[in-house]
């Protein structure tokens, strides 16, 4: 039988590029969910994106674009969530990074 578990999911968009105190942004996000005892965390390379501005950013190999879209996704229960943001906020606006953040429910599957 499988037995589910409320949770959330933190899902943040950001540029390959950015970077914090020389250290990739999306590095430096898990880094800190793991400080935190988050439950996980996940980076994820997009291969093909647009954003607010329409500039399409491409992984083909003719079309290099240096700043591919990196998805952290960081799951845990809406206390931990809720507790990690303010770090995710500053984090983002002392990097001048252009993000997207998002939460959502989720259900987690357990054994």
């Amino acid at each position: 039988m499988m037995n589910f578990t409320e949770c959330e999911l933190l899902r943040i968009f950001v540029g390959e590029q950015e970077k914090f105190q020389h250290r990739p942004v999306y590095e430096l996000l898990v880094s800190k969910a793991l400080e935190h005892g988050m439950a996980g965390a996940t980076v994820l390379r997009g291969i093909l994106s647009f954003g607010m501005r329409h500039k399409v950013h491409s992984a083909k190999i003719l079309e290099l674009s240096g700043d591919l879209p990196m998805v952290v996704e960081i799951v845990d229960s809406t206390e931990k969530i809720e507790g990690f943001l303010p770090f995710v906020e500053a984090l983002l606006r002392e990097a001048g990074a252009d993000a997207m953040v998002m939460r959502e429910s989720v259900r987690h599957w357990t054994t």
